[in-house]
C-alpha cells in the first residue's frame, strides 16, 4: 500500500459531504436543518443526493448525523443494530412509537446501542452544531428505515412523499409517483402492537456506556464496549473497541482477517499500514483492510479517544445477549 492508497481509505472531518435531502422529515419544521452523512456503505439514505465516501461494506455501514441545536431526527427503527457514540454536542435520545416510553441525555464520547425494534428519534440540546457518528449493521443495513406512521404524514403535508420502493418524491420540485408506484403505506395498528415497549431503567444499564465510565475501564488496556464478550453484550455483525493512550499493547505491530474501521474521537493518531502512515485526527474514519500489518498509536500527550469497529461472524440483527 502506498501513501495514496492509504489516504483513500481516510475519510476527514473536513471533507464530509452532507445531504440535507436523506430522509422523509427534511422539509418537516424542527427537522429540516438536519444533515446526514454516509461515510462507508451504502447506508439507508432515501435520496439519490446522498454522497457516499467509501462504498466498500464491511458488514457494517458507518454513517452520522449533524444538526444545529433544537434540530430533531424524527421516530424511525431499523431491522439491524443501530449504535451511535456522541462525538460533539449534548443529545437527547427518545423512542417509543410517540417518543414517550423513555429517554435519556448524552453527552460527547457516550456510546448508545439501541434496541432494535424500537422506534428511536434524537434531538441536539446542546448550545452549539452536534455531530452523532453512527454504526449501522449488515451490508445493506437491513434494507432501509421504518417510519412511525406520523412522521410520514407530517412529511407528506410539506411536500415529501415516500414511495413503496423506499424512493422520496417532492411536490416542492414538481416530482409525483412513477405509474404503477404506490405510496409506503403506513403501518397498522395491528403492526404497530408489535413494536416493544421498553422503558428506561430496562435500556440505561445495559445498552448505554458512559464516556468516563469507558475511559476510566479501558486505562490499562483496550476496552471491549461492544460485542459478544464486550461490557455492553450483543453480537450485531460487529464490535467496538475503545483505544487511549497509556494502554498495554497500544503500538504494536499486528495483522487481523478483519475489516477495522478507525474513529477518531479525542486527540491526533498515527495509522501504519503495510509500513505506511498517516495521522488522524478527530472526526476522521479509517478502513484498515483485511490481511495488512497495523500499527495503532497517539501521536500526543493529553486526552485521547478512538473506537475501533471490527467485523464478527454473527449476521446482523436483533441478537442482543442477555
Amino acid at each position: 500500500m502506498d501513501a495514496s492508497t492509504l489516504e483513500q481509505r481516510i475519510v476527514r472531518y473536513g471533507d464530509l459531504v452532507p445531504c440535507r435531502t436523506a430522509f422523509i422529515d427534511a422539509h418537516t419544521p424542527g427537522s429540516n436543518q438536519k444533515e446526514n452523512f454516509t461515510i462507508i456503505g451504502a447506508g439507508v439514505s432515501e435520496s439519490p443526493d446522498q454522497y457516499v465516501h467509501i462504498r466498500e461494506t464491511p458488514g457494517f455501514n458507518i454513517g452520522a448525523a449533524g444538526q444545529p441545536p433544537r434540530c430533531t431526527n424524527s421516530l424511525h427503527t431499523h431491522r439491524t443494530a443501530e449504535v451511535f457514540f456522541v462525538h460533539s454536542g449534548r443529545w437527547r435520545f427518545f423512542w417509543g412509537e410517540h417518543g414517550t416510553d423513555g429517554e435519556f441525555i448524552a453527552e460527547p464520547g457516550d456510546l448508545f446501542n439501541i434496541p432494535t425494534g424500537i422506534f428511536r428519534g434524537f434531538e441536539n440540546i446542546g448550545d452549539d452544531y452536534g455531530m452523532l457518528m453512527a454504526v449501522l449493521g449488515g451490508d445493506d443495513a437491513g434494507g432501509g428505515v421504518i417510519w412511525a406512521p406520523h412522521v410520514i404524514e407530517a412529511a407528506r403535508e410539506h411536500g415529501l412523499v415516500l414511495a413503496e420502493n423506499g424512493k422520496l418524491y417532492d411536490s416542492k420540485k414538481g416530482e409525483q409517483l412513477p405509474e404503477g408506484i404506490k405510496p409506503m403505506p403506513l403501518l397498522t395498528p395491528e403492526e404497530l402492537k408489535q413494536f416493544p415497549v421498553v422503558h428506561e431503567n430496562a435500556v440505561i444499564p445495559d445498552y448505554v456506556a458512559r464516556y468516563r465510565d469507558i475511559e476510566a475501564l479501558a486505562r490499562q488496556a483496550p476496552l471491549r464496549v461492544l460485542g459478544a464478550d464486550g461490557w455492553l453484550k450483543d453480537k450485531p455483525g460487529f464490535e467496538i473497541d475503545f483505544l487511549q493512550r497509556g494502554q498495554v499493547g497500544l503500538g504494536d505491530a499486528y495483522r487481523t482477517d478483519r475489516h477495522e474501521i478507525l474513529m477518531v474521537h479525542r486527540g491526533h493518531w498515527r495509522v501504519t499500514v503495510d509500513g505506511v502512515s498517516a495521522t488522524l485526527a478527530p472526526g476522521d474514519t479509517c478502513a484498515v483492510p483485511p490481511g495488512s500489518e497495523r500499527v495503532i498509536e497517539p501521536t500526543m500527550s493529553g486526552e485521547t479517544a478512538l473506537f475501533l469497529v471490527r467485523n464478527t461472524d454473527d449476521p446482523a440483527g436483533p441478537t442482543h445477549v442477555d
